[in-house]
């Protein structure tokens, strides 16, 4: 299997973090976002959103990272990370869906805009889509609080897929123009997971990141 990402790229990170949980043997190709490789045709053939991260296990290919960690998931046998039950299944990707669609969507939006533009001379940002990011933020930051409140982990109470998810922007959390300050489970929840074994492995400061899709 190989693996075509970003350097740094929270959404990439994530898949990996997964890919040593699970100890899988799967060759990891890194790709400039900011010189247009993820445009080129070789890389337009696997995936047409020229977007990162995908999957290729021989002629299949796999793009969005939920579906890759959960197809990398089953691929192993691992039951912990994506119980077969399916309530917990339900729960997983239902936390996966919602980092994708609220919180870390707003999370990377305004990591994107006031981070990375400015650190790769991209323009300025944008301010219609940072005050946005920023009420969602407002919106969906206290129902992760709230439910993180008494938990160690999102579901079940152990380390999930939906972990490795929702930790994917975790690192800009004090970078980005968002209060954060009143969320105090959040911070206990992502200072958890900055201690976790495989999500450390993937880790690279925070400064030296890219911001991809």
């Amino acid at each position: 299997m190989i693996l075509h990402t970003v350097p740094g790229s929270p959404n990439g990170r994530k898949v990996e973090a997964v890919i040593f949980h699970l100890g899988l043997d799967v060759e990891i190709r890194h790709h400039d976002l900011f010189t247009g490789e993820l445009r080129g045709s070789d890389y337009l053939a696997i995936n047409p959103n020229a977007k990162a991260p995908t999957l290729v296990d021989g002629d299949f290919k796999l793009w969005e990272s939920a579906a890759i960690m959960q197809y990398l998931a089953d691929k192993a046998g691992e039951n912990t990370l994506f119980p077969r039950n399916p309530r917990s299944r339900a729960d997983i990707t239902r936390w996966q869906s919602w980092q994708g669609l609220y919180f870390n969507a707003a999370l990377g939006t305004l990591a994107f805009e006031t981070i990375a533009k400015p650190r790769h001379n991209a323009g300025p940002p944008d301010t219609a889509l940072v005050e946005q990011a920023c009420a969602t933020l407002s919106r969906f930051a206290p129902v992760l609080d709230a439910h993180m409140d008494g938990r160690k982990y999102l579901v079940d109470d152990q380390l999930t897929l939906a972990d490795y998810s929702m930790a994917a922007f975790e690192p800009y959390v004090h970078l980005v123009p968002f209060n954060f300050a009143p969320y105090r489970h959040i911070h206990t929840y992502f200072g958890r997971m900055r201690q976790s074994e495989h999500w450390l492995r993937t880790g690279k400061p925070a400064a030296s990141r890219s911001i991809a899709a």
